[in-house]
């Protein structure tokens, strides 16, 4: 096998606009595509950097709003980043320590939820 990374993963939502002020003002993603395909609107965000991006894709897509849960976001300083998400009105929980480390909850304005975690001391 070749596979290399995760590419996009897709954000289930409801507005577009709505979920593209939250996840590029809110969470500090930038814009990677945001064009209309036809009858859809392609818009896609993407941490600074990162390799795997998120399409935020509507209800029309196929998809069901809300119903992204479990994905990790890791981040250099997580008290820092719930602290601006706080600020910035975002539902966040936490951050709390964990047997298998330190972490937080997000939740996007549809329901979508992400863990945010501290990079692992150890991964064995």
């Amino acid at each position: 096998m070749n596979i290399t990374h995760a590419s996009v993963v897709t954000i289930p939502v409801s507005d577009q606009d709505r979920a593209k002020d939250f996840y590029v003002s809110q969470l500090g993603f930038d814009v990677v595509v945001d064009q209309q395909m036809g009858p859809v609107r392609w818009l896609q965000v993407a941490p600074k950097g990162a390799q795997t991006s998120f399409t935020l894709a509507t209800a029309e897509q196929g998809f069901t709003p809300g119903s992204s849960t479990g994905t990790i976001l890791e981040t250099a300083d997580l008290d820092a980043d719930c602290a601006a998400l706080l600020a910035a009105g975002a539902a966040v929980h936490g951050p709390t320590d964990q047997p298998w480390g330190r972490q937080a909850t997000v939740t996007d304005p549809d329901g979508n939820s992400f863990v945010l975690c501290a990079p692992a001391t150890s991964r064995v």
